[in-house]
């Protein structure tokens, strides 16, 4: 599955075991944490470990933190994205049980990619993990949202990735020579279609000494389409297809793991 299924949707707390059925025996309805903001990988980029998740305002005004919610304990519960409702599911606690350091981790999509030669590649939209283990096959790199449209995506193995340097994913000089996919000059055979790059700049590290906010630096035009996006993947319609998918995927690799 990619991050991009992820950002934007609800995520709920399980009731414990004892409260999960009301006294009339109906399913109690599990309370929201808040949505999805981003997905977050060990610092060497090669597993997605969680996702920091904002909750709702208090009282509509005040703003609350983002909380990390780990990636092994989220499942699909009474129809909705959800984790049990248990200490080590979130935040310090979830990273001890799971042996990393949150500090260390870095949220590389929205970042820069700028080869280990200096040549610069636009940014890291988008990547492809296995949702049980976490484990990454590549990274979407693009120059920006028109581009993806007309040109489509690189689609970058996740062992060039070399490591973070000034703000930016440093990936190999091979990086560059990749062919772009998925875009409509892609499918019309016009691969040699050329546009206007807006490069978006900026990134998103839990390390305290990394950029304090994700930059929002793109045209207007990049940033409805953006939006656009997430709120499509917001609809319970879109939800149930998202639900079917991660259930599949969860069990596809489950079912490779133990034959």
């Amino acid at each position: 599955m990619r991050t991009q299924d992820f950002q934007g949707l609800k995520i709920y707390r399980i009731p414990a075991e004892a409260k999960r059925t009301r006294k009339d025996g109906t399913p109690r309805d599990p309370k929201k944490i808040g949505k999805i903001h981003f997905p977050v990988f060990t610092p060497d980029g090669t597993r997605v470990v969680g996702f920091m998740v904002s909750p709702p305002d208090v009282a509509g005004m005040i703003k609350q933190s983002d909380r990390f919610v780990a990636r092994d304990v989220v499942r699909v519960y009474e129809g909705v994205l959800a984790v049990p409702d248990a200490k080590d599911s979130f935040d310090a606690a979830a990273a001890k049980r799971l042996g990393i350091d949150l500090d260390a981790c870095i949220i590389w999509t929205g970042m820069d990619a700028v080869t280990v030669s200096g040549k610069k590649l636009g940014y890291c939209a988008d990547a492809e993990f296995d949702p049980k283990t976490g484990k990454v096959s590549t990274f979407s790199l693009t120059s920006g949202m028109a581009a993806t449209a007309l040109v489509g995506t690189i689609d970058m193995p996740a062992t060039y990735l070399k490591g973070y340097g000034d703000g930016a994913m440093i990936v190999a000089d091979e990086a560059a020579e990749l062919g772009f996919s998925g875009g409509v000059a892609a499918k019309a055979g016009e691969a040699s279609a050329k546009i206007g790059v807006k490069v978006r700049s900026g990134a998103e590290s839990l390390d305290e000494k990394g950029a304090a906010a994700l930059k929002r630096g793109s045209a207007t035009m990049e940033k409805g389409g953006r939006a656009l996006g997430k709120q499509i993947g917001k609809t319970r319609g879109m939800f149930s297809g998202f639900a079917r998918e991660f259930k599949k995927a969860s069990s596809s690799s489950s079912t490779k793991k133990h034959s």
